[in-house]
């Protein structure tokens, strides 16, 4: 499986909640401050075309925001 990037921010509680998730479901991800790390933050935009936190990435897949539904998806693809 491909692993999940999160792209975060230290005070996001969405970023929290995805994170949370992947440690239910046991996946390891890799988590991008776009606060401290600009390169990151260019990747996110890039990727996602806004600033707004998380955007999580799963191979070729982005996911604006928190979406429990569409990440369970993309997990069970995988």
């Amino acid at each position: 499986m491909v692993k999940p990037v999160i792209y975060t921010t230290p005070t996001c509680q969405f970023c929290k909640m995805a994170k949370a998730f992947f440690q239910e479901k046991g996946v390891a991800y890799e988590e991008k401050d776009v606060v401290s790390d600009l390169q990151a933050r260019q990747e996110m935009v890039d990727k996602s075309g806004q600033l707004g936190v998380p955007v999580i990435t799963i191979g070729d897949n982005v996911i604006v925001g928190f979406d429990r539904h569409a990440l369970e998806h993309l997990l069970e693809e995988k």
